[in-house]
């Protein structure tokens, strides 16, 4: 799974003119799952998600996570993560997980969050949005759970 976090004093997401979701205060999540993600990489995002000390404390630095600041999680779907132009100009997504697999993790990653404690909106999985953001500091963080995984050696 990949993941672009964006703390946010405000977002949302809209589908055909729609708004589907938003948050005041948080965490703007663009998340990517590969073809190899599981359900081990779904625990590691999560907790990374909650865990992730982005937020500023009564000193102003950088030590609270979205626990501690009652903030929400907007998770928004976007297999354009793994989009690769190593060779060309033109994406190819080749890594990204097939959609129903992909939407498996991504809602088990939510329902995970709001089993934590966490409120959690979302967008529509597959559906084209458009996702609007008032980014805070700016601070955006990229989480890959690929880091987690054992480095195989040649």
């Amino acid at each position: 799974m990949r993941a672009v976090v964006q703390r946010v004093a405000s977002a949302s997401v809209s589908v055909g003119g729609k708004e589907v979701g938003h948050i005041e205060g948080g965490l703007l999540v663009l998340l990517g799952v590969a073809s190899d993600d599981s359900q081990q990489d779904v625990v590691y995002m999560a907790r990374k998600l909650i865990g992730l000390r982005i937020f500023e404390d009564s000193d102003g630095m950088m030590n609270r996570s979205i626990m501690g600041t009652g903030g929400s999680i907007l998770v928004v779907s976007q297999f354009t993560l793994y989009g690769d132009v190593t060779r060309g100009n033109r994406p190819s997504f080749t890594r990204a997980a097939e959609g129903s697999v992909a939407n498996t993790l991504y809602e088990d990653l939510c329902s995970g969050l709001r089993k934590a404690g966490c409120n959690v909106q979302t967008g529509v999985f597959g559906a084209h949005m458009l996702v609007m953001l008032v980014n805070d500091g700016p601070v955006t963080i990229i989480i890959d759970s690929a880091g987690r995984r054992p480095h195989m050696s040649s």
